[in-house]
């Protein structure tokens, strides 16, 4: 039919009109085909003077046959475990993503961050990740790069020497602590600047306050993690929480 795949036939009508000496333009107006398919047909296969119809649509078949084994399926997602539902679980990691997002991740470390998150035992290879996101290898390696600077997943040993990244309880107060050590550091930066601009001028006095500030939620936050781990690690050591 117009616009498909050529037949057998059309290549037969093909190396007529080659045989007839028409150009390639009134060859496709006879098959009411774009002059482009004519001419890349016959330049694929021998040219004007050694194109052949059965030639050329064996030849034809075996490239595409070539191409379908080449080109191995790719394989779909897992069947999800527990009787999830696939669709509502696929809709809640893009949303969990665009929240990771908003809150200041680039979206590959987003992806990966909620990949790791949503697996039942929050651990997966780079192989897992790649499969999983449909994203390069190199993709993956950046994103593990910079989650583990922000001390938000660990590297642990796998089977076959594959390293295996996880995510857990201990790893979110370990990001905590992190964030509060990064608060001291502009806490101490802020209370330098008082003296070298002087206690009482307006800059120093706007560090000063900024300062205070900083120090009080590093310290709130420090206590409120202390606190939640205790509290969790309790309750899920099977003993009562006050």
């Amino acid at each position: 039919m117009p616009g498909g795949r050529l037949t057998q036939k059309d290549r037969q009508q093909i190396a007529l009109g080659l045989a007839d000496g028409l150009a390639y333009a009134e060859i496709a107006r006879g098959l009411d085909r774009p002059t482009s398919t004519i001419t890349r047909e016959v330049m694929r296969n021998g040219g004007p003077n050694g194109y052949r119809a059965d030639a050329a649509h064996r030849a034809t078949e075996q490239r595409s046959q070539r191409r379908r084994q080449e080109s191995p399926r790719r394989p779909g997602p897992a069947p999800q475990p527990y009787g999830r539902d696939e669709a509502a679980v696929r809709a809640y990691e893009e949303r969990f993503t665009t929240v990771m997002e908003q809150s200041g991740l680039p979206r590959s470390m987003a992806r990966v961050m909620v990949a790791l998150l949503l697996t039942d035992d929050g651990s997966l290879t780079a192989a897992d990740l790649a499969q999983r996101l449909d994203v390069s290898p190199a993709t993956v390696s950046k994103a593990i790069t910079f989650l583990e600077s922000q001390t938000l997943v660990r590297r642990t040993p796998g089977e076959s020497r594959r390293e295996r990244y996880t995510v857990d309880q201990d790893l979110w107060y370990q990001s905590m602590i992190a964030s509060v050590q990064a608060l001291v550091q502009q806490v101490d930066i802020a209370r330098e600047g008082v003296t070298v601009l002087g206690p009482t001028t307006p800059a120093a006095v706007r560090l000063e306050n900024v300062a205070r500030f900083l120090d009080y939620v590093a310290e709130s936050l420090m206590r409120a993690a202390q606190q939640a781990r205790d509290v969790l690690h309790t309750a899920a050591d099977g003993g009562a929480a006050d």
